[in-house]
Order: structure tokens, then C-alpha cells, then sequence
């Protein structure tokens, strides 16, 4: 996984053979503080849905001169690539871990590699929302540019498609009701998705 600075990726990962991840209410917001601790550090997230047996994340990777994120508990770092990499995969051993012993299992939790899909950079997609507010139509506008609004209502569409719920702010481990303004979650950077026009609807 090679998650490089000012671009926005889709984590994702699930349980080894499709097996369960989250056994209860704790679990998913023992993961939620995870993600608080390990991601937070070097991305902003921008979208997040916690599945019983799979996990969505979309991240845009900061870069060295500039957050909004930046506060004593949450420092940019030099090495932020080869950190957040090491992060995510220390986040989810760690959580395996918690799992096992709760769980009295062994093994791995987790299927092998973590899967990180390109979604674009932070600047041309903000580009892209300028152009679009303007009525500007850009000159090699095609499919693979709504990449990343597609991918952010898939990620909230999730629990609706799954039949957990029947709308997308009724699943409790997704930002969506974030989005929606119904809660005051910490976890996603709201100034960056209104920047990127992202919209769950």
C-alpha cells in the first residue's frame, strides 16, 4: 500500500474468510478510537463505515505544510507515508489482538493486505467542485473523475444495501449522520467534504 501526500484513498478490508469483525456495540467503537489514534495523525477522513464483517475508510493523506487537523495529540511528521502505512497496520493488529482475547480465538482476524484504491488528489478534486459551481464543464471530464463521489455514497449506502437499515443516518458506525448534521462526530473533516462538494445523497 503506498498512500502518497495530498491524494484521497478508499481503505478497505474485511474479515478473513468473510468471517465477522464486530461482535458488538463496544467493538465498533473500540475500532472508532483506533481509527481516532492511528489515522488521524497523518489524514483527514472523509468518510467511514464500520460493517460487521468489512471496514470502508475514505482518507485524504495531508501533506508536510498544511492541515486542519494539526494539534499537539495529532502532529504532520516528516515520514507521514511510511508511518501511516505502518499505523493502519499496526491499528489493525491491535485490534485483532483485543479480539482474540475477547473472543478466545487465534489467528489471523483480517484478510491479508489491506486494499487502498486511488481516488484522486485533494486539489484537482476541489478544482473539479469549483468548475462544477461555476458551470464549467472541464475538458476531460469522464466516469473515472466521479470516482470519488461515487465511492463516498457507496460507503454510506452500505447498511441500506445490506438491509441493516432502511436509511443510510439509521446505521449507527458510519459517518453519515455526521454528514447529515444529526450527530457531532470528531472523526470526519467536514470543511475539507463541503470543499470537495461530496454529497452521501
Amino acid at each position: 500500500m503506498i498512500l502518497e501526500q495530498e491524494n484521497i484513498y478508499h481503505i478497505y478490508n474485511q474479515g478473513n474468510n468473510r468471517q465477522k469483525i464486530f461482535f458488538n456495540r463496544e467493538n465498533y467503537l473500540y475500532f472508532i478510537k483506533k481509527i481516532s489514534e492511528h489515522i488521524l495523525p497523518f489524514a483527514d477522513v472523509l468518510a467511514w463505515c464500520l460493517m460487521p464483517n468489512h471496514f470502508h475508510l475514505i482518507i485524504a493523506v495531508r501533506g508536510l505544510d498544511q492541515s486542519d487537523r494539526v494539534t499537539p495529540s495529532h502532529p504532520v511528521t516528516n515520514s507521514g507515508n511510511y508511518q501511516l502505512n505502518n499505523s493502519i497496520a499496526t491499528m489493525l493488529r491491535s485490534y485483532t489482538r483485543a479480539i482474540n482475547i475477547q473472543q478466545r480465538r487465534s489467528g489471523s482476524l483480517f484478510r491479508e493486505g489491506t486494499k487502498a484504491v486511488w481516488l484522486g488528489s485533494i486539489a484537482s478534486e476541489k478544482n473539479k467542485y469549483q468548475n462544477r459551481l461555476a458551470g464549467r464543464a472541464e475538458a476531460n471530464q469522464n466516469l473515472a473523475e466521479e470516482q470519488l463521489q461515487t465511492c463516498f455514497r457507496y460507503i454510506h449506502n452500505n447498511p441500506v444495501k445490506t438491509m441493516l437499515v432502511s436509511q443510510i443516518t439509521d446505521w449507527e458506525f458510519s459517518s453519515a449522520s455526521d454528514i447529515a448534521g444529526i450527530r457531532n462526530g470528531s472523526l470526519i473533516n467536514r470543511k475539507l467534504i463541503e470543499k470537495l462538494g461530496l454529497l452521501t445523497g
